[in-house]
């Protein structure tokens, strides 16, 4: 199977020059979100928990333009400006994925796209 791009109607728009999702082989590969609300294209405000809850409806709606849903996230990596926030955001996420644990990575980074707080990108299996 060739790789195929997708740009789902319900993802913000990317910040840069890459595509909001992939696939090949089966897997779907969700680039990085932000706390992005689609309808606004600006930074949702109210901290990281905020950001947090934008970034996994994001994600969940891509995957759903998609015909994938939160049980199909097979990997995630969580990246972090601050690693003070890892409770509040793996709680959060916890909420959104449910029993259907992915594997997962969490790091914090020197800096993120438009100074958010959080980004998270997910790979998905059909």
């Amino acid at each position: 199977m060739p790789k195929r791009i997708h740009e789902p109607p319900s993802a913000p728009p990317p910040v840069g020059p890459y595509s909001v999702a992939t696939e090949a082989a089966g897997l779907v590969y969700v680039s990085g979100q932000v706390g992005l609300d689609p309808a606004t294209k600006t930074v949702v405000s109210g901290g990281v928990a905020a950001e947090c809850h934008q970034v996994m409806r994001n994600i969940g709606a891509i995957l759903d333009d998609l015909g994938l849903g939160y049980d199909d996230i097979v990997k995630t990596t969580i990246f972090l400006a601050d690693i003070a926030d890892y409770p509040t955001v793996n709680g959060i996420y916890a909420g959104y994925v449910g029993d259907a644990k992915p594997a997962r990575s969490t790091v914090q980074v020197a800096g993120l796209p438009l100074g958010v707080q959080v980004e998270i990108e997910v790979v998905a299996a059909r």
